[in-house]
């Protein structure tokens, strides 16, 4: 069963989102080398980027992560 923050990250995804987790001592945040496409922005700015920051990084934590161990 798929929560909203997976169906959020998923969305982003699918328009082409190129952001990637970052994971530092428990602190998320995200990392792109590429600029995002248009639609994938904008859905970041209006869907995620305004959530609380608990509900942000639940999102946050489904995005492919550069902390492969």
């Amino acid at each position: 069963m798929k929560n909203m923050a997976q169906e959020l990250a998923n969305e982003y995804l699918r328009l082409g989102g190129h952001r990637l987790l970052v994971m530092d001592d428990n602190l998320l945040s995200t990392e792109s080398w590429e600029a995002d496409p248009p639609e994938a922005e904008l859905f970041w700015k209006q869907k995620i980027e305004n959530l609380p920051l608990r509900q942000r990084n639940e999102v946050m934590s489904f995005l492919p992560s550069i902390n492969v161990t």
